[in-house]
């Protein structure tokens, strides 16, 4: 049993429930899962199973994208509706706000940024996450750090009596918050802001479009999506006999991580390009060791 699955996943729920569900289902202690969704969120989450949970780093690290909603003229203390009330802004300054200057505040976020992750994040500050340093009752500052947002997308603006709603579509790289994108355009703007909805869109390379309930998604073989996650390799006999044995051979044809398969498409292992004495050979990172065929043929 090794794949991935491609969950839609629900509201009310942790991504550790989904993984959890989906171990009693398949009947296996081996799933895990590409980029935590929170409770509130919806939408993308990728499962590995068996060998693919090994997988899984290259596709966290890949491209996100989201549906938001931002609610602004308020702030809470986790940076969404679930949070408790820490601001409101006074409501003739929430109506001298216009469409422009919510537009050009946004555009301000696009690009390479430094954003200060919500405290209520799964960061884990000395092996302990950081919402449930808040939950126990502790200040936690959690530095900033780099993140790069490729486009925000303003899709609609509602001013109501006493708030502004934004639906807005975001790509941007791993470890981003889109809690804290509504957190600072709202401070930005003095009115305070926070987040009332969000659905993730895509996990690079897979598509909202691909995925189904916990309970009807299917296991996708390894060999159906890893050439759209690595540069394909296709290894002889004799060369997958010796990667199998941990043993290098030659040289990639291009640099980065490469997925080797055997001439029946199964996934053999990942191999990079490295210097070994005066010559440079492919040595595997991660080798298929389960003695199973993991491709279609």
């Amino acid at each position: 049993m090794n794949g991935f699955l491609l969950v839609d996943k629900a509201g009310g729920m942790t991504s550790h429930d989904v993984v959890a569900m989906t171990r009693k289902r398949l009947n296996t202690k081996r799933v895990g899962h590409a980029g935590t969704l929170d409770p509130m969120a919806t939408g993308v989450l990728v499962l590995g199973v068996g060998i693919a949970t090994r997988l899984l780093p290259y596709i966290t690290d890949g491209k996100k994208a989201y549906d938001a909603t931002i609610s602004l003229g308020s702030a809470t203390h986790t940076d969404d509706k679930e949070g408790e009330l820490t601001f409101k802004a006074n409501p003739d300054l929430i109506k001298q706000i216009t469409d422009q200057q919510i537009t050009e505040a946004t555009a301000k976020f696009i690009g390479k940024i430094k954003q200060r992750p919500s405290s209520v994040s799964a960061i884990k500050i000395d092996g302990k996450s950081a919402h449930a340093r808040v939950r126990a009752g502790e200040i936690v500052d959690i530095p900033e750090r780099e993140v790069e947002i490729d486009e925000i997308s303003i899709n609609k603006i509602r001013h109501l009596s006493d708030s502004i709603e934004i639906d807005a579509s975001v790509t941007c790289s791993s470890g981003t918050y889109i809690r804290a994108i509504a957190r600072d355009l709202g401070e930005k703007l003095k009115l305070g802001g926070h987040l009332t909805a969000l659905r993730r869109t895509l996990v690079s390379p897979f598509f909202l479009e691909q995925c189904q309930s916990i309970t009807d998604a299917k296991l996708i073989p390894i060999s159906e999506v890893i050439n759209k996650i690595f540069p394909i390799r296709i290894a002889k006999k004799a060369e997958c006999q010796e990667i199998k044995f941990g043993r290098s051979v030659e040289q990639n044809s291009v640099n980065g991580i490469v997925a080797a398969l055997d001439e029946q498409k199964n996934f053999v292992a990942l191999l990079e390009n490295k210097l070994q004495g005066s010559a440079i050979v492919a040595a595997p990172i991660l080798v298929n060791t389960t003695g199973e065929e993991l491709g279609v043929k």
